[in-house]
């Protein structure tokens, strides 16, 4: 241990890391505390979640400059929070970094100025801050780190009152929110805020991290454990908003032209429909996160200002089922296989959800699911093996990266389209192992020939194929085979490319851009022209981007 009056560049990103572990070794630990604002038990996964990608950001950095540490510190925070917890501790971090990025080294009083920054920017999130929370941690934090800066010379004397205060503080949150103390729980963000600054305080003493130690709340949480859940505890009818919406807004410069993005105004219009409502926003987006029972009209608002990104809706009531039930029947009951889908557009989730899939990450060609959002879906399966269907040949490294990240059993179907993964799910059978569904999936995705049709975002020529902007494109396996300023010539053009003698099955999944005049239109034109002896099958999958989807089997 080595004292010193000030932190480094390089000790601030040991800080960071070794925070971030500490969060990871109490996850489940921490969501076993989870009953405010509503008991779905993912608090731990969420600020976890938010964390690791703060650190993939500033491990990419080859540099110590500390302002572009802590701008990678913000943006990873930003882009990875989830959940209420995920979302206030990356805006106490990003008013905390903001403070701080004109600065070389961080001393005692800067530090503490910062924590005061981030305490603000944390509060000016919310519409309605609720205290006993992990809000008022960090502002207790803030409060002893203010009151000490000044007299301070020694940095890990320093942190060693500031970690006091926050355990103290985290064991009054229970007389500030009554549903804690009915339950005999302390606040879960509020803990993973402590057990965070305790990684920094481990960092600088140049420590091991400790093993996980069950304080007094949790002891008390095994004991229960033999019974019930604390999350039994509440009435699931007090879950006056059922569904948690988190998405990003990208903003559109056309868009914004019409109607300027002015935050408060913002806020003000979505806490019309729910509670639990954060909005972050920098220069490119805004994050935004509420519990309502009407996503669709939140996103509808959204989007005034841009584009929706990294959509993630939760059905908090059955979430909050599943955690009861898995305590209740513990193992035993845990299903031995799930299967995660990618996928875009109502109608071809709902075909995933309908063949076997037993969760959809929302993602497509042009909205790739970070590894978060996967790493989040393979957390909520409760299974002994997970297969990932990515579906997206540019989605696969975002699922390895998500394994390396969780403890469970999983497994990727290398899957690169769609149809790739109808084929796949086809092949799976419940009653056989591992390696021969592994083996099997994997073996079905030669099964199918994939064709798509798209529109051309620019011209440019390809081939020797002139092709024009606006114009459609028709793909089998990626490889252009027809343009045509129609959509259903290009479809129909495509159909004979694909189609070949041995062919039995042709389905064709139509997009959000078609018509019913063009599906009914379609439908004559296989009827009339082509082989009657392949059989059509016509899908709504809503899906963007690509106006059909076609599985030729």
């Amino acid at each position: 241990m080595v004292n010193a009056s000030t932190i480094t560049s390089s000790t601030f990103v040991k800080m960071i890391q070794m925070g971030a572990t500490n969060l990871r070794n109490h996850r489940d630990a921490i969501n076993k505390l989870n009953v405010f604002p509503v008991p779905d038990g993912d608090t731990g996964t969420n600020m976890n979640l938010s964390m690791t990608t703060a650190v993939n950001e500033i491990e990419k950095l080859t540099t110590d400059d500390l302002p572009t540490i802590l701008n990678a510190f913000m943006k990873g925070l930003l882009m990875g929070a989830r959940g209420n917890s995920g979302v206030l501790l990356s805006q106490l971090f990003r008013g905390f970094s903001q403070f701080l990025i004109d600065e070389v080294e961080i001393t005692p009083i800067n530090f503490a100025q910062a924590l005061d920054a981030g305490v603000k920017t944390a509060y000016d999130a919310v519409t309605t801050p609720v205290e006993g929370t992990i809000l008022t941690v960090a502002k207790d934090i803030a409060k002893v780190a203010r009151d000490h800066a000044e007299t301070s010379t020694d940095m890990i004397d320093f942190m060693e009152r500031i970690v006091a205060e926050a355990r103290l503080s985290l064991q009054r949150t229970p007389d500030l929110l009554p549903i804690l103390k009915e339950v005999g729980v302390v606040d879960s963000g509020g803990k993973g805020l402590v057990v965070i600054f305790e990684g920094f305080l481990a960092a600088l003493k140049g420590e091991e991290l400790p093993e996980v130690q069950a304080d007094v709340a949790i002891e008390e949480l095994v004991e229960m454990e033999h019974d019930k859940a604390i999350q039994s505890y509440i009435d699931k009818d007090t879950i006056e908003y059922g569904y948690c919406t988190e998405f990003f807004i990208e903003f559109d410069e056309h868009k914004l032209e019409k109607r300027s993005f002015q935050e408060d105004e913002f806020r003000n219009d979505l806490s019309e429909y729910g509670d639990s409502l954060l909005v972050a926003a920098d220069e490119k987006y805004v994050k935004v996160h509420i519990h309502t029972e009407f996503p669709g009209k939140v996103m509808t608002i959204a989007q005034r200002y841009g584009e929706l990104v990294n959509i993630d809706i939760e059905n908090m009531r059955k979430q909050y089922d599943d955690i009861v039930h898995d305590h209740h029947d513990e193992v035993s009951e845990s299903s031995k296989y799930g299967i995660i889908a990618v996928a875009q557009g109502s109608g071809m989730k709902d075909m995933f959800l309908s063949i076997g899939a037993t969760k959809i990450v929302e993602g497509g060609q042009t909205m790739n699911p970070s590894t978060e959002d996967i790493l989040r879906a393979i957390e909520h399966e409760h299974a002994e093996h997970i297969f990932v269907l990515p579906n997206n040949a540019n989605i696969v490294m975002a699922i390895q990266q998500a394994i390396e990240l969780t403890d469970k059993s999983v497994s990727i179907i290398p899957s690169k389209t769609i149809p790739q993964g109808i084929s796949a799910l086809f092949s799976f059978d419940s009653d056989h192992s591992v390696e021969d569904n592994e083996a099997n999936m994997i073996d079905a995705l030669a099964d199918v020939k994939t064709g798509l049709v798209t529109y051309a975002t620019r011209d440019t020529i390809i081939n020797e194929m002139e092709i024009k902007e606006g114009s459609f494109i028709g793909m089998n396996d990626n490889t252009i085979k027809v343009t045509d300023p129609s959509k259903l010539e290009t479809i129909q053009s495509l159909l004979t490319h694909l189609i070949a003698e041995d062919d039995e099955i042709v389905t064709i999944f139509y997009g959000e851009d078609v018509t019913d005049e063009e599906v009914a239109s379609l439908k004559r034109y296989v009827e009339e022209e082509l082989d009657e002896e392949v059989e059509f099958e016509f899908h709504h999958g809503n899906q963007p981007i690509y106006s059909f989807i076609v599985m030729v089997e």
